[in-house]
């Protein structure tokens, strides 16, 4: 088992910066590809950035593109998502999420095991 545990989330004014974390437990970190999902109000979970076992390859939805950024630091088994030039839209529910069985990792939700209980990110006009 993997248990997931997101913090930082907030409000903020549009075009402010945030910084979520999540903290990892249980199997080998190393062997996860991590992304970060969000969730709207009355909307599906979407896709936000994932990155590779190892960090050096990322992806990011193309509405983050250039202002999120996700990083990860194995020896302390945490994954972040800097967010920058943040917008209205943004406001959602944000996940943390493990695939422990793909090389590459994937864009939808299904293709993730484990979770977080989520952080809420409220971007203020």
């Amino acid at each position: 088992q993997v248990q997931l545990v997101e913090s930082g989330g907030g409000l903020v004014q549009a075009g402010g910066s945030l910084r979520l974390s999540c903290a990892a437990s249980g199997r080998s970190f190393t062997s996860f590809v991590m992304g970060w999902f969000r969730q709207a109000p009355g909307k599906e979970r979407e896709f936000v950035a994932l990155i590779s076992r190892g960090g050096g390859s990322t992806f990011y939805a193309d509405s983050v593109k250039g202002r999120f950024t996700i990083s990860r630091d194995n020896a302390k088994n945490m994954v972040y998502l800097q967010m920058n030039s943040l917008k209205p839209e943004d406001t959602a529910v944000y996940y943390c999420a493990a695939d422990p069985t793909r090389i590459r990792g994937g864009t939808r939700p299904g293709e993730y095991d484990f979770w977080g209980q989520g952080t809420q990110v409220t971007v203020s006009a």
